[in-house]
């Protein structure tokens, strides 16, 4: 059973950057593939980046390529996602999840959630 636990949400001003970590509490995380992903007041949660068990392989969704970058280290259990250049449209409560595969698959779905942490961007 894994346990993840995000952390560095807060306010930040349009075009500022903040790093959201999520700390994984199992023995097998190293194994799974990870995702983060958002969810802004009265819209679906969305995708935003997603990385490989080993971190050689990662994705993005197509409005925050070039500003966000996810990472992981896998000796520490977890899980970075970098946002930079940040716009009012990045607020949400972004969420980490973990899925029991090497690669992240939108065929399946994520075995384990964060709580999440929110994201302000003022303009």
């Amino acid at each position: 059973q894994e346990q993840l636990v995000e952390s560095g949400g807060g306010l930040v001003q349009t075009g500022g950057s903040l790093r959201l970590s999520c700390l994984a509490s199992g023995r097998t995380f190293s194994t799974y593939a990870m995702g983060w992903f958002r969810q802004a007041p009265g819209k679906e949660r969305e995708f935003v980046a997603t990385i490989s068990w080993s971190g050689s392989s990662t994705n993005y969704a197509d409005s925050v390529k070039g500003r966000f970058t996810v990472s992981r280290d896998n000796a520490k259990n977890t899980v970075y996602l970098q946002m930079n250049s940040l716009k009012p449209e990045d607020t949400a409560v972004y969420y980490c999840a973990a899925q029991r595969r090497r690669y992240y698959s939108d065929y399946y779905p994520a075995n384990y959630w964060g709580q999440g942490t929110q994201v302000t961007v003022s303009s």
